[in-house]
Order: structure tokens, then C-alpha cells, then sequence
């Protein structure tokens, strides 16, 4: 069934995240455009980005497939949306203003059958708390170059989990792709799955 399910994501963490469970699918980036609409809440973000995605992909006529999977990841600090950072400048910035505090990650999903037109997506929201950052280790945090392509400019599943004092909610899903909900998601469109 490798052809039937694809992941319309160039993201190595979400890929690993679906082997992890032990998924057959394929990998083909999505090239649909990354912007906020105006009047956008962050959770219609991510839920219109993830259906973006997965249909962008859906759309193309040479692609072979049933299934499509979209994901969209975003960190959130007191309202305000902190993306991935353009430079080492700007996640410095972004670590200093994560620093002894509370964060919120949301990850939209959204399933696509082809063959039906049925879909499920969805907006997960992970508490994350970061103990207080040093100087010296925001800057031998960047020097790794691990926040260059991160969403709030850190990695959990990397050295980034040093920060972590505490989260509540689910792991994966400040990873990138929340795999319980989208499991369940996945179960309701007729996926097989191991479980």
C-alpha cells in the first residue's frame, strides 16, 4: 500500500514520526504558499495550512496515491506567532523571549481521501515550559545550527530538549505531526493501521 498514503511534507521529523508507527507512504513536499490571512486566529492557520498542503499535493495529476497528509507547526508566545527564524540574530531573539516561560505549540493536520473527497484535519495545542536560558547557551544553541528551519527557533526532539522543564499535552505534536489525534483521524478514513 506505499502508493496509497502520501506525506505532503518536506519536514525529516514528520517522516520519522509516521515510520515510527510503521506507515508505508510517500514523501512529496508540498509547494503550497506560507502566509497568515488577516483576521486568521493561529489554530485556522495551521488547520487552512495543513489542508493547503495535503491538497496542493492531492491536485497534481501525475501523482499516484489515496490518501494525503498536510501538517503545519507553529509556536505561539503571549499571541504572537514566532515562525521559524530567518537568521541567527533572530533566534537568539526568539530563544531570549522563550527563556524561563511558558509557550504554546499548535500543529494543524488534515487527512485528504482522493477517492472519497471526505477529510479530517484538525488544530492540537501542546503547553510547553522552558527552564531560564544563558546567554552562552543560546549561543552554543545556535552554533549548533539545529534552530536554523525550527518553528520557535528549538528543537524538542534534538538538543532542544535541554530547555524543556515541563509539557503538557501530547510530544509529537510539538515534534510536528500529533499522532494520536491523527491516528484516530486516519482509523475514521480507512486507513490500516498496526493498531
Amino acid at each position: 500500500m506505499e502508493e496509497q498514503l502520501v506525506l505532503a511534507s518536506a519536514s525529516p521529523r514528520r517522516r520519522e514520526l509516521l515510520q515510527q508507527i510503521g506507515l508505508k507512504f510517500q514523501v512529496i513536499p508540498s509547494r503550497a504558499e506560507e502566509h497568515i490571512l488577516p483576521g486568521e486566529t493561529p489554530e485556522e492557520h495551521v488547520v487552512r495550512l495543513s489542508l493547503d498542503k495535503a491538497n496542493e499535493v492531492a491536485n497534481r495529476k501525475n501523482i499516484s496515491g489515496r490518501w494525503f497528509i498536510g501538517s503545519d507547526t507553529i509556536v505561539l508566545c503571549d499571541t504572537q506567532i514566532l515562525g521559524k527564524p530567518e537568521d541567527e540574530t533572530q533566534a537568539a531573539t526568539i530563544l531570549k523571549q522563550l527563556s524561563g516561560r511558558e509557550h504554546q505549540v499548535l500543529s494543524g493536520y488534515a487527512v485528504i481521501d482522493r477517492q472519497t473527497g471526505k477529510q479530517r484535519s484538525e488544530a492540537v495545542s501542546t503547553r510547553v515550559w522552558f527552564r531560564h536560558l544563558t546567554d552562552q547557551e543560546i549561543n552554543a544553541y545556535i552554533a549548533t545550527g539545529e534552530p536554523a528551519d525550527k518553528a520557535g527557533a528549538y528543537a524538542i526532539q534534538g538538543l532542544g530538549i535541554c530547555f524543556v522543564s515541563k509539557i503538557e499535552g501530547s510530544y509529537t505534536n510539538v515534534v510536528g505531526l500529533p499522532l494520536c489525534r491523527l491516528t484516530l483521524a486516519m482509523k475514521e478514513l480507512g486507513i490500516s493501521l498496526l493498531i
